[in-house]
């Protein structure tokens, strides 16, 4: 059975070393992370900052996303991942994933498709800021 450590949307910083360390396993041969990281630009245009907006329910919404994703598989230890709300700097850490399992296959497979369905499930919503000063909400309803 795998252990969700953390299944969290917070307005705190996150590390994804902090998610890896949790996550650590006697019977792990594997911790796979990944960290979505707030970049300075978007489809060719410089981005100066964003924010994260989500809806009350996104931490429900996360933790049924880990139990559905991390069930699935076989030889999974445990997962911690959060999304970050809130106003966000360039290089900030927005999305942390951490995965321990027996084998890396499962480790790789799960950590991406908890990232892919954070991604699509969870309701978070980004504006982000351009350069030039104009403002963008992207996947908002």
């Amino acid at each position: 059975m795998t252990e969700v450590l953390r299944a969290a949307v917070t307005e705190d910083p996150i590390s994804v070393d902090e998610h890896a360390k949790l996550v650590e396993h006697a019977s792990a041969g594997a911790v796979v992370t990944f960290s979505g990281v707030v970049r300075d630009h978007d489809h060719g245009r410089s981005v100066r900052e964003l924010e994260y907006h989500g809806h009350p329910s996104a931490g429900d919404v996360v933790a049924e996303v880990v139990s559905d994703v991390a069930g699935r598989f076989e030889g999974v230890r445990a997962v911690a991942v959060s999304h970050r709300v809130g106003p966000l700097a360039i290089g900030d850490v927005a999305l942390a994933v951490a995965v321990s399992a027996a084998h890396r296959g499962a480790a790789f497979a799960v950590c991406s498709e908890l990232v892919d369905e954070v991604k699509r499930r969870l309701p978070v919503w980004k504006r982000q800021v351009f350069a030039d000063g104009s403002d963008e909400w992207v996947n908002c309803p």
